[in-house]
């Protein structure tokens, strides 16, 4: 796992699951679909995605399918990095 996954698995597991949870998730998890993270935390993560990259994400590409995993967002914010 690179910087970039590990950044967003931390802010997911921080902002988003309850520390009962014993869930364990990883870059692969369904974060969406599995309802992790609903269309409210969606935005708070895209925000926290463009403070700490630098980027700006346009919305056609934060889509659900974009940010199902930890993985797909890595990609994402690497595409926009350049």
């Amino acid at each position: 796992m690179n910087e970039i996954e590990q950044t967003i698995l931390d802010y997911v597991i921080e902002e988003y699951l309850e520390e009962e949870d014993e869930e364990e998730i990883g870059v692969d998890s369904p974060l969406i679909s599995s309802g992790i993270v609903d269309s409210f935390s969606m935005v708070s993560l895209k925000t926290f995605l463009e403070r700490k990259f630098k980027i700006s994400i346009p919305d056609d590409k934060a889509t659900p399918e974009d940010f199902d995993t930890v993985t797909s967002i890595a990609v994402r914010v690497r595409e926009i990095m350049g």
